[in-house]
């Protein structure tokens, strides 16, 4: 072989040890990457979890609260109905008062 012809494998093995290199880079930085999607996933399960939690404990407080209005909403009209009950017996009392 001519000197040029050694140089130049030389310089192929030097660029093939680059690239071997390279490539075992590569390879863990994709299985890092993979573990953090899967870490990623794991902790966006838990989220859909804790949402689904909270919006349960949403719609709960929402119903206790519809019926909170609605209980105070019944006794509201219980009074009103009273004191009209009242004023039409006052009315019927003047009215026959002044038969």
């Amino acid at each position: 072989m001519k000197g040029e012809d050694i140089q130049l494998v030389r310089l192929l093995e030097t660029r093939v040890r680059q690239l071997i290199l390279r490539n075992k880079e590569l390879m863990q930085q994709n299985a890092q990457l993979w573990q953090q999607v899967t870490e990623d996933d794991t902790r966006m399960q838990a989220l859909k979890e804790e949402n689904g939690k909270l919006q349960a404990q949403y719609a709960d407080l929402k119903t206790a609260r519809m019926l909170q209005l609605s209980d105070n909403d019944t006794r509201d009209a219980k009074q009103r109905m009273a004191k009209l009950v009242r004023d039409i017996d006052k009315c019927i009392a003047i009215l026959k008062a002044e038969r």
